[in-house]
């Protein structure tokens, strides 16, 4: 399974940086490597962030590495001398009926219980929703889903994003489709709440993103290709009073010139007046390389129904980092946290950044982070924070081990 790919220019870059870096450079930097993944028999290749759970230990999956190549559920936990211990949870294999290759994260319902998703492997080779429960011999793994096990693949496959967790114990992601699984007695039922059609399709097509809830239980997401001009789109699925569900299309990607095209994989995520906050991987006026350099933008609820875009940002140059593929996250103060895949001034691996809003309705940019290659490299995605303020984050490559690492930064 590889982590990722890099050219032959960024690993000469990377080799340098190595032999350059400075313990004074390491110690002025506000960012430390919890944990360094070597790969095989080990984990490689975090395409997926981390989740807290209550005691503060950090659990997340790898799409390579482990006992048989194919991926992994591990644990973080602090140690008193300040360093992190890993522990492998599960590893999948080839052809694995429980999955294999996770590309998402894992979420916890309130009892301790985790659940994730896999883009393969299950019956089908389409992908599984899995559970894992603590107990005083370690975790169980449950299988709870397999995607395509109806007619045609009606259910959709090929899951990639985050689930979510309502109060009621629902879960809820995307796989080619917005699904929810509920529990009871029998098992886990799935319920397609709405169903994209295959390119060219004006609602959207490929939900990498997964999916985030609102106050009210409606649900949030982005895909990648699709909508009206084919570069994708910010759809909502309304939670209707009789039950239903019934999708919108809040936005299509690019509705003018200089507006983003083709959000990545990380999440939209709300604030508390109900403005929504993402990233596209390219788009924007600049051009970073082959491609433009991408954007993040803010989308409004206007009186009229129709929602409003705003460019809050434009990457302009390699330098300062491009292609934001991980989504955002926003602390209480109303700044917003991100990553790119590319860019930075060590060795086009990366970086961290931080978007601040100003009194006139501007946004200053500042690069938190440039990843070194020897420090992880290719962010992907979203970042988490702790009580403190504290970020967390993973790379699908980089680092001692060079197979990804797992990360805190204090901005």
């Amino acid at each position: 399974m590889k982590y990722g790919k890099l050219s032959a220019g960024t690993v000469l870059n990377i080799l340098l940086v190595l032999v350059f870096l400075t313990p004074a450079h390491l110690a002025a930097q506000q960012y430390q490597v919890l944990y360094s993944f070597p790969g095989t028999p080990d984990g490689g290749g975090a395409y997926a962030g981390v989740a807290f759970d209550k005691k503060g230990d950090l659990y997340g999956t790898t799409s390579g590495g482990g006992a048989y190549q194919y991926g992994t559920v591990y644990k973080l936990k602090p140690q008193p001398s300040g360093q992190w211990s890993e522990k492998l949870l599960h590893s999948f294999s080839n052809g694995d009926p429980d999955g294999q290759e996770p590309q998402a994260g894992v979420v916890f319902d309130p009892e301790g219980n985790l659940y994730g998703m896999t883009p393969l492997g299950g019956v089908n080779h389409s992908g599984t929703v899995f559970q894992m429960t603590p107990g005083a011999d370690g975790w169980t793994f449950n299988l709870i889903y397999t995607f395509c096990s109806q007619p045609n693949c009606s259910d959709g496959g090929v899951p990639w994003g985050n689930l979510v967790l309502d109060k009621a114990g629902n879960l809820y992601g995307t796989a080619f489709n917005v699904f929810e699984l509920i529990p009871g007695p029998d098992g886990w039922t799935e319920t397609v709440l709405h169903d994209f059609c295959q390119q060219p399709c004006n609602d959207g097509y490929l939900p990498f993103s997964g999916v985030i809830l609102d106050a009210k239980g409606n649900l949030y997401g982005t895909t990648e290709k699709g909508g009206r001009y084919g570069w994708g789109t910010v759809f909502k699925v309304r939670h209707m009073p009789d039950g239903t569900w019934k999708e919108r299309i809040l936005h299509n990607f690019p509705s003018f010139s200089g507006d983003g095209v083709e959000p990545g994989l990380g999440h939209v995520v709300l604030d508390g007046a109900g403005n929504l906050y993402g990233s596209t991987f390219a788009g924007g006026t600049h051009r970073c390389g082959n491609s433009s350099c991408g954007t993040v933008f803010k989308l409004t609820a206007q009186p009229n129904g129709h929602w409003k875009e705003t460019i809050l940002h434009e990457f302009k140059k390699i330098s300062s980092g491009y292609g934001p593929t991980g989504g955002l996250t926003l602390d209480k103060a109303g700044n917003l946290y991100g990553t790119t895949i590319g860019g930075g001034n060590q060795c086009d691996c990366g970086v961290i950044y931080k978007l601040v809003p100003n009194p006139d309705g501007t946004w200053t940019y500042t690069v938190l982070h440039n990843f070194s290659g020897s420090d992880g490299a290719q962010p992907e995605a979203n970042l988490i924070l702790d009580d403190n303020g504290n970020l967390y984050g993973t790379t699908v490559t980089g680092g001692p081990g060079g197979a990804g690492v797992v990360f805190k930064i204090t901005p």
